[in-house]
């Protein structure tokens, strides 16, 4: 399939042909279900932790005596019955992440890609690389071309472009190795760079 290929300023400079195999699928939810879920349970810190029984800051002397209270018996304070007791099995400072092998890893990052060339969602740009690395410059020309929340991807960062891009809160920058389902799929804007399509399909191929 064909991309036409637009500059920054939305001038055109050509076409680009999109290889079917990475951005003409059928997107599947269930395939991106599965990886997305994938990425997050991975980045979940797991750093949930409560205190045992033996972690409680309470003496272990037993706090009344066995017999003639009227009441139950009970040993030390720290029992998980007792206000500011221990707790039963809390919650413990662990791992999320789970397995997902390789070839579906791959299989979803090209149908997140195909996902966003089937919702008219994909702009392919010559280059990314500015004259004059300023912030409000990059500003005003995303907000010419109507690029709300985007998400650009290139074979490798120009350094003056993500300079200026790291102040602007709706625009995230990756190179091509980077390029993950979830940022692709929360972006209203997938921007690629013509070096950028290169290096995906070098990476999927």
């Amino acid at each position: 399939m064909k991309a036409q290929v637009l500059t920054l300023a939305g001038e055109s400079a050509g076409d680009v042909e999109l290889s079917d195999d990475i951005f003409g699928l059928e997107p599947r939810a269930d395939i991106l279900h599965r990886v997305v879920r994938w990425q997050r349970a991975k980045a979940q810190a797991g750093t949930h932790k409560t205190l045992g029984r033996s972690e409680v800051s309470y003496s272990t002397k037993k706090i009344y005596r066995q017999k003639g209270t009227g009441g139950a018996r009970h040993g030390d304070k720290g029992a998980p019955i007792f206000r500011h007791g221990g707790i039963y099995k809390g919650p413990q400072p662990r791992s999320h992440a789970h397995d997902l092998n390789k070839k579906f890893r791959k299989l979803g990052l090209k149908h997140a890609l195909s996902a966003k060339a089937k919702a008219g969602e994909l702009v392919v740009v010559e280059s990314v690389a500015l004259a004059e690395a300023k912030t409000r410059a990059l500003a005003r020309q995303l907000d010419q071309r109507g690029w709300k929340r985007a998400l650009v991807i290139d074979a490798t960062v120009d350094e003056g472009f993500a300079r200026a891009a790291r102040n602007i809160e709706t625009l995230d920058v990756l190179p091509s190795i980077g390029a993950n389902v979830y940022d692709i799929l929360r972006s209203d804007t997938l921007v690629l760079t013509r070096a950028g399509v290169e290096a995906l399909e070098a990476r999927l191929k």
